[in-house]
C-alpha cells in the first residue's frame, strides 16, 4: 500500500465534497477524534451519528476516520501512549502505569481478561484517547477549514474567469 497515493486520493475526495468549509472541517474533526478511540466497530457509527447531530459532513467524517487505517502499523504505540496518559491522569497521586505483563491463557482466563480489559485497561485507555484525540481534532478542524476554503475560492475564481463576459459578447 502506497501511503502517499492513498492520502492524495482521499484528500481529492475530501476537496470534491460540495459543502461549506465549516461542515467539511467538522466532519474531519469528528472522524479524527473517533479514530483515536478504542471503540472498534463503533467508530464509524459514532462518527456518522455525531456528524449528523452537529450538521457536519458525514462523508468527511467517514473519510477522516479511515485515515487511521493508513497508520495501523503504528497504532499499538499510539494505544500505549493513550493508556499511559489515561493512567497518569486517573491515578492519585499521578504516576505512570506499571509494566505490562504477558497474559497466560488458561481454560477460563478469558473471564479475567475481559474484566481487566474493560474495567482495568479500558477506562485508562478511553480517557487517554479522548485527551490525545481532542487537540488533534481541533487542529485538523482549523487546517481543513482553511484548506477547503482556499480550494473553493480558487475553484470559484477559475469558474468566473472561464465564464464568458455577458456585457461584452464576443
Amino acid at each position: 500500500m502506497n501511503v502517499g497515493r492513498w492520502l492524495h486520493e482521499h484528500s481529492l475526495k475530501l476537496l470534491a465534497i460540495r459543502d461549506t468549509p465549516q461542515s467539511i472541517a467538522g466532519g474531519v474533526a469528528i472522524g479524527i477524534f473517533f479514530g483515536f478511540t478504542p471503540l472498534w466497530g463503533l467508530k464509524t457509527l459514532l462518527s456518522i451519528f455525531l456528524a449528523w447531530l452537529t450538521r457536519s459532513n458525514i462523508i468527511a467524517a467517514v473519510l477522516a476516520g479511515s485515515l487511521h487505517d493508513v497508520v495501523f502499523p503504528f497504532m499499538p504505540l499510539i494505544w500505549r501512549w493513550e493508556y499511559d496518559l489515561g493512567y497518569w491522569i486517573l491515578s492519585n497521586p499521578h504516576g505512570w502505569p506499571p509494566r505490562l505483563n504477558r497474559i497466560h491463557w488458561g481454560a477460563h482466563s478469558w473471564r479475567e481478561w475481559t474484566h481487566t480489559l474493560f474495567f482495568g485497561v479500558g477506562k485508562f485507555w478511553l480517557v487517554g484517547s479522548v485527551l490525545l484525540g481532542s487537540p488533534l481534532a481541533v487542529v485538523s478542524f482549523v487546517v481543513t477549514k482553511e484548506v477547503v476554503a482556499q480550494h473553493q475560492r480558487k475553484k470559484r475564481a477559475a469558474a468566473e474567469a472561464a465564464a464568458p463576459d455577458e456585457e461584452n459578447p464576443s
